[in-house]
Parts: C-alpha cells; sequence; structure tokens
C-alpha cells in the first residue's frame, strides 16, 4: 500500500515489512550475499528485475543466488553477454555461434578460426573473459528508441541482432550496456561483471565448450558429461539447417514473412522422413534381428509419434511391428510412490508394473496372444482391454515407448541382443541470435504446455506447477541412459517455435503474478516475442508436432 512516498517491500529472510522511499534500488535494502553466493538478481513480485531496478509498487523481494533456478538463469546469461563482448570488441574478425547444450552446465560454441590457432585463440580468449570479470565494471539495463539501436547494431555488424528486430515494431527497447557495448538481452542480467565468478572454456572440435556452475554445485563445474554420440546428431542437424537457410530467428522470421516457410516445413519434414527410414533400415538389417525396439526420451521429445513413424517404415521393410507405451503399464495411485514431499511420483521407474510387462513381452515373444494392457488416465487404473495382441514369430517386431525405455531395469528379462535402443529428443540448430540460444528445455515445455491444454484437460497453471517434479524425474531416471542407445533420433523442427506461439502465448497469458509460477511463464513469454506467429495449419499431419497440436492423421491409443 502507497502512503505519500513510501513503499513497502517484504523482503524473503525477514520478518515483518520495510518502509522504503519512493524509488530506492532494491540492492540498497538487499543483501549481497546469500549462503555465501552474490546476489545476481531479484525476485520482484514473482518477476525477475535487475538489482538496481527502483521500488516503485509494493513488492515482495527475493535476492536471487546459482542456488535458485532464475538466479542460475541470470548467471548464464551474464556470462554469455561478457564472452559476446569480448568476442565482438577482441576478435571481430572471426565468427562465433551458440550451439548446444553440454549437460546442464556448459554449452558448446562453434569459433570459425584456423584449426592451428585454436588452442591458442581459446587461451586468449579465457584470459581475456577473465579479465573483464576481474575489472568488476558495471553493466545497466536500459531504454533505447527503436530506430537507434537498429542504427547502432547495423553500424557495428551486429547483424544477427538488427534482424530480430525486422518484424517487431516497439517504440522502445531494453538494452544491456557494458563500457560501450550494447546488447538485446534475453532476460535480467547481473548489474556488474564481478558477480560472475567461476567459469572455464575448453577447445573441442572446431570450437569450445564454455562452463558454468550449477545450482546444485554453485563453488564447482560439473566434470564433462559423455557427448559424442549427441555431438553427432546435433552436427548432422547442423547441416540440415545449411540445407534450408535457418540459423536464428530473424532468418525463421523473414521466411515466414515472404512465405518462403513452406520449404522449410517441406524440407525438415522430408528429412525426419529419411532419418526415420535409416533407422527402421538398421533394425532390419541387424543381426540377428532384433525383436523389440525401445524407444526413450524426456517429456514431450515427441516419443509417441516417432515410434508410430517407425512402425510405419518397418512395415514398408516387409515386417510387423506391434506398438505398446509403458504408460499403459503404470501401477495405479493406490500402488504408485510418494516423493519426498508425499505427492505420487509418477517419474519414478516403480511407477511402472515391470512384473507385469516383463511377463506380457515374453509372452509375446514366445508366439502367445495376450489382451492389451491400457490405463485409465481419469480413474487412474490400468485394465485388461477386450483387444488381443499377438507378435508374428517371423516378422513381429515390438516397439515400445515410454520414458524408462533405456533402463535396463524396465526389461531385465529380456536379453540384450533382443534389443533396439532409440533415444529421442529435441535438439534445435535454431538460435534466437549468435549467443542466446533457444532452450531445448523450454521448447519441451511449450509443446507440453499446448499438448495438456488440448488433450489432457489441465490448466498451464497446473503443467507449470508439475514442471520441476517432471524435470528431477528425468534426470535421474532418464538422462543417465541415453548413452546406452543405439541410436538417436532428433524430433526437433526448426519451424516449430512460431506455431507453438500462436497457441502458447494465450496459455501464459493465464498465469498471474500472484502465482509463483508466473517468472517461469515470464520468461516464455519474453522468448517468444522474439518470434513471428505461424497457423498450426500449416503442420502437415503426420508431423510430431501433431502430437501437441491435434489434427493428426495418426491414431493415438
Amino acid at each position: 500500500m502507497i502512503l505519500d512516498d513510501t513503499i513497502e517491500l517484504a523482503i524473503a529472510g525477514e520478518e515483518g515489512e520495510r518502509a522504503v522511499a519512493y524509488g530506492t534500488p532494491t540492492c540498497d535494502v538487499l543483501p549481497r550475499e546469500v549462503g555465501g553466493l552474490p546476489v545476481l538478481a531479484v525476485l520482484a513480485n514473482n518477476d525477475v528485475m535487475p538489482l538496481d531496478t527502483p521500488a516503485i509498487v509494493d513488492a515482495r523481494l527475493k535476492p536471487l543466488t546459482l542456488a535458485d533456478d532464475e538466479g542460475w538463469q541470470v548467471y548464464r546469461r551474464t556470462l554469455c553477454f561478457l564472452l559476446a563482448k569480448v568476442l565482438h570488441e577482441d576478435f571481430p574478425e572471426t565468427r562465433c555461434r551458440v550451439r548446444q547444450s553440454f549437460g546442464h552446465n556448459a554449452l558448446f560454441w562453434s569459433w570459425e578460426v584456423p584449426a592451428g590457432e585454436r588452442d591458442a585463440k581459446v587461451a586468449a580468449l579465457r584470459a581475456r573473459l577473465a579479465a573483464l570479470i576481474a575489472r568488476d565494471v558495471p553493466i545497466s539495463h536500459r531504454a533505447v528508441g527503436y530506430a537507434q539501436i537498429l542504427d547502432y547494431f547495423r553500424a557495428n555488424g551486429q547483424e544477427d541482432k538488427a534482424n530480430l528486430l525486422r518484424h517487431r515494431n516497439p517504440p522502445y527497447l531494453g538494452l544491456a550496456v557494458c563500457e560501450g557495448f550494447r546488447d538485446l538481452p534475453q532476460g535480467v542480467l547481473a548489474t556488474r561483471s564481478g558477480a560472475i565468478g567461476l567459469f572455464d572454456i575448453v577447445p573441442l572440435r572446431d570450437g569450445f565448450v564454455l562452463e558454468f556452475p550449477g545450482t546444485k554445485t554453485p563453488t564447482e563445474l560439473d566434470p564433462m558429461p559423455p557427448y559424442d554420440f549427441l555431438f553427432d546428431v546435433y552436427a548432422e542437424h547442423l547441416r540440415w539447417g545449411e540445407i534450408i537457410g535457418i540459423r536464428d530467428a530473424g532468418e525463421l522470421n523473414a521466411a515466414i514473412a515472404d512465405g518462403s516457410v513452406a520449404d522449410v516445413i517441406n524440407t525438415v519434414e522430408a528429412l525426419h522422413e529419411k532419418r526415420l527410414a535409416t533407422f527402421a533400415d538398421r533394425i532390419a538389417a541387424r543381426v540377428p534381428r532384433p525383436h523389440v525396439v525401445l524407444v526413450a526420451g524426456p517429456s514431450s521429445a515427441g516419443k509417441t509419434t516417432f515410434a508410430m513413424r517407425l512402425c510405419t517404415h518397418l512395415r514398408v521393410l516387409g515386417l510387423r511391428p506391434t506398438l505398446l507405451s509403458t504408460d499403459n503399464y503404470f501401477v495405479g495411485d493406490a500402488r504408485n510412490p510418494r516423493d519426498a514431499q508425499g505427492n505420487l511420483d509418477y517419474e519414478c521407474l516403480q511407477a511402472v508394473d515391470c512384473p507385469r510387462l516383463n511377463e506380457d513381452l515374453l509372452k509375446l515373444l514366445r508366439g502367445e496372444t495376450i489382451p492389451l494392457r491400457k490405463f485409465d488416465f481419469r480413474r487412474h487404473e490400468g485394465f485388461d482391454a477386450e483387444e488381443t495382441i499377438a507378435l508374428d514369430p517371423a516378422l513381429g517386431v515390438l516397439v515400445i515407448e515410454g520414458i524408462h525405455a533405456l533402463n535396463p531395469d524396465l526389461t531385465p528379462q529380456i536379453p540384450r541382443e533382443e534389443k533396439f535402443l532409440i533415444y529421442v529428443n529435441i535438439l534445435t540448430q535454431v538460435a534466437i541470435d549468435s549467443h542466446n540460444r533457444v532452450s531445448t528445455i523450454d521448447n519441451r515445455l511449450l509443446r507440453r504446455m499446448v499438448r495438456d491444454g488440448q488433450f489432457r484437460g489441465r490448466s498451464p497453471l497446473e503443467t507449470l506447477r508439475l514442471w520441476p517434479g517432471v524435470r528431477a524425474g528425468e534426470e535421474k531416471w532418464i538422462f543417465p541412459f541415453q548413452h546406452c542407445a543405439d541410436a538417436v533420433f532428433n524430433t526437433a523442427l526448426d519451424y516449430e517455435i512460431p506455431v507453438l506461439k500462436t497457441l502458447a502465448s494465450p496459455l501464459l497469458n493465464q498465469i498471474k503474478p500472484y502465482h509463483p509460477e508466473f517468472v517461469v511463464a515470464r520468461r516464455l513469454s519474453c522468448f517468444l516475442q522474439n518470434f513471428a506467429s505461424m497457423p498450426m495449419a500449416d503442420v502437415p499431419t503426420n508431423s510430431i508436432l501433431r502430437e501437441y497440436l491435434g489434427a493428426s492423421r495418426l491414431r493415438y491409443r
């Protein structure tokens, strides 16, 4: 409540409220450290704000550090901003682009420098970034007129930034400024370069990996995860990007505006089809031929549609596939384990009736007929349907999809030589600009939010509330087994964000500032502003994207 020029602030960790003068910078009332970690930004009424934001309304404030998810976002974003400044000012003759994540706390960047100079260049880049951080120079957020900032980006060779503005018309833009370097930030940054402490830059292939701490280990860098199997898949997708000529949001928006996006859609869908055919060929050609194909991946990666389309390609080769989903083997709420907070844990392996699944699989492999297992998601109970299934003894293949499919404990009674393991995930090569990537996690969350609203009667608020538990389950039950796969399929569609935006933006608007989930909804809404919208009618009816949009010609059980 505002009385005269007084603002009331409720600060996390303090009792009662503190009255301050209108316009007081929030950094004046917050601690510099929490738990030994520097405060990077502030959560004000569930919105992330820079530390120098003036207090102009009554607010609940929470200091954000690396131990907080949104504080981690600020840290990573600021580090990338500072890296972009060093690259722009000290290495202007080179081209560098952010590419893919390595685990959760590292990013791969391609860098066009002579191979023989790469190690020395990376060492110089690391040293200059460290020096910038050590100088502890200010980073400010300021509003600049549209025409002024457009002229600046063009004059300074930042065409990827200028392209982002071609299909937007705000009268002014919020910019990040550090020692004369200007950038369009994709969210809040720290207010000083010295807020960034730990990082490393390691040469790798035709670029380098930028490493930074995580929320669980804010004072150390994680060991580099196994990467070769995903790197090769991503490299292939980069080649696809070169084929279609779309590398970032600006180029995609231009294709939408001039109508050439139809060619983009046809090309990326054809590339998916070609890759699916390759997978079917590998399964059919392996000796001995596997009778069980297991398809796993995180939430909203496209497992179900991938598995259905794979079955089609197996039929083309003369095989007779039968599709099963591990979701139909859920034990139901009465038997489902609970997590540490007492909530039903649908992500754990014990949520699946593994004994019954293995019993059914063995029967099918012996040539027996079994009732089709199904699960009622409204009553949360499993049941045997009247429909029965059997496996052709000579040409039959079981295709099983589910989040635990790569976990050997899901099918311990099935010999490894009988299995072909496929990992499915989104690894998009389309970035926002040269040093701001599209998060695969956010991409999947948008898919899931649209699907939940379309088919599962779940509000966007419910989806966001469930998402942290889903992510925790993926970290524990899916990602540790991804390297076991015989093959990896990338379900990214370079045109999908503009389509998802059309349906997701109204859903995100339902999340209000008084909801704790507003902080994520706000971040996603700001992210979507970089993309033009596309109608879902342009999406082919057999596309993986139709699993979330609806109107698919595939029949989902």
